[in-house]
């Protein structure tokens, strides 16, 4: 569903430019749910938007379902930590938006997204009468309600407690693969990598650039206290470490 080819980006800070990635090639099938895994700095939001159709790439291509991607579009929705809801619009509402169905097919497919996430008795609350977490969870009905082909994440769980992001990442599972919508994350979180991933592409820093792949092979849902789950936390961990010493290592010469 995504192929990035050969992706370089710099940004310009005052009389300096800065590589932020450094030819960054990969693909994500049909269905996969595979993570960007780096320290804060490594470009890996700058990375998402790239494939979202946000910032343009320096060099290099980004294809979506073999088209190839110069704009954002409505096949890939970018989920972003702040879920942008509409203050002036309940529920139900925001999770039609954007639909283009017939009137009573898209009250159907919002009430479907609502239910499955747990908001089906919510639907006429406003925004600022739900807490952070049924926030988040209506903005993931929204995206999944667009029935989009790819489903781009940038720590969208980051500012939620670890008990509403444990329920968000259970019903993420559960939607994604009712669905089978193909998802990119972003994350800094080695455990919510483990937990969702079938792949997590470690980045290095300075510039960018991808370090290491690694396959999960755990079946789904997945135990956070079992002792696979364990290795692959241990694994990522030492190679995180070195990834960051061979960056240090590159900046300075």
């Amino acid at each position: 569903m995504i192929q990035v080819h050969d992706i370089n980006k710099s940004f310009t800070q005052g009389k300096e430019q800065q590589h932020v990635l450094n030819d960054i090639s990969f693909h994500l099938k049909k269905g996969e749910i595979v993570t960007l895994l780096g320290e804060s700095g490594c470009g890996k939001s700058t990375l998402l938007h790239t494939i979202g159709g946000f910032v343009q790439a320096d060099s290099g291509e980004v294809y979506i379902a073999d088209e190839l991607v110069t704009k954002p579009n409505r096949s890939c929705i970018t989920l972003f930590q702040q879920h942008n809801l509409l203050p002036w619009r309940n529920v139900l509402d925001n999770v039609l938006l954007g639909l283009t169905g017939s009137k009573k097919e898209n009250k159907q497919n919002a009430l479907d997204v609502l239910t499955f996430v747990g908001l089906e008795k919510y639907i006429d609350r406003f925004p600022h009468e739900l807490s952070g977490g049924m926030q988040q969870r209506v903005a993931i009905a929204r995206a999944f309600a667009l029935e989009p082909s790819v489903i781009l994440m940038d720590e969208p769980f980051a500012a939620l407690d670890t008990f509403n992001r444990y329920h968000l990442q259970d019903e993420l599972i559960n939607m994604q693969n009712q669905r089978e919508t193909s998802i990119l994350l972003v994350t800094h979180d080695i455990d919510e990598a483990i937990f969702l991933s079938d792949r997590i592409i470690i980045l290095s820093a300075n510039p960018g650039q991808i370090y290491e792949t690694v396959n999960i092979s755990l079946t789904k849902p997945r135990d956070r206290s079992s002792e696979q789950f364990n290795n692959y936390r241990k694994s990522i961990l030492q190679t995180f470490k070195l990834s960051s010493e061979v960056a240090k290592l590159e900046y300075y010469i």
